[in-house]
């Protein structure tokens, strides 16, 4: 997994400082396929990108998505340098704009400041989110899981599903209460 946010080095007064995403939330999928940022991640994305932007990328080796702030942005090119030094290393071919264009294909989402964000449909389909959402801390960066995803996933992963199935039940409950 390549870095998503990587501390400092970066161009702007925003990267010099590393942000890191921790704890877990869940959102119900409401009208408009709008969700609510949990409010530990949306202090760090709005510190991270100095606004209420939300980037939100499909994960590149699981069923969900990646989010972070824009301050990732200036940390892109070095990690593909580093990409690439890496592949020169092990006599791998390396396709410098292949990589470019996946790293720098995620999509810029607004949040207003109760968190809540609309979900663009493309990336509801690539990670595969089509109720509820959990959002599960990875330091640099956070995931967005469908539940039913994140239970197929193997060893290593009982703290995070246990974790959603508490979050999921208690947004079940709440709902059937309101």
């Amino acid at each position: 997994m390549p870095d998503w946010i990587g501390p400092g080095g970066g161009l702007s007064r925003v990267s010099a400082r590393s942000f890191s995403y921790s704890g877990q939330g869940f959102s119900q999928r409401g009208e408009k396929s709008r969700f609510v940022l949990p409010p530990a991640f949306r202090k760090v994305v709005k510190e991270s990108s100095e606004s209420r932007i939300l980037c939100l990328a499909k994960h590149e080796r699981w069923n969900c998505l990646a989010g972070f702030g824009l301050s990732h942005k200036d940390e892109l090119e070095a990690q593909i340098d580093r990409e690439e030094e890496q592949a020169i290393r092990r006599g791998q071919d390396f396709d410098r704009d292949l990589r470019a264009m996946q790293l720098f294909g995620f999509v810029e989402v607004p949040f207003d400041d109760s968190g809540r964000f609309v979900m663009p449909d493309h990336l509801a389909e690539l990670g595969r989110l089509n109720g509820g959402v959990y959002f599960q801390g990875a330091g640099s960066f956070f995931t967005l899981w469908n539940p039913a995803e994140l239970y197929l996933m193997g060893a290593g992963w009982e703290g995070a599903q246990a974790a959603c199935r508490m979050l999921e039940g208690d947004a079940d409950a709440k709902g059937r209460r309101a």
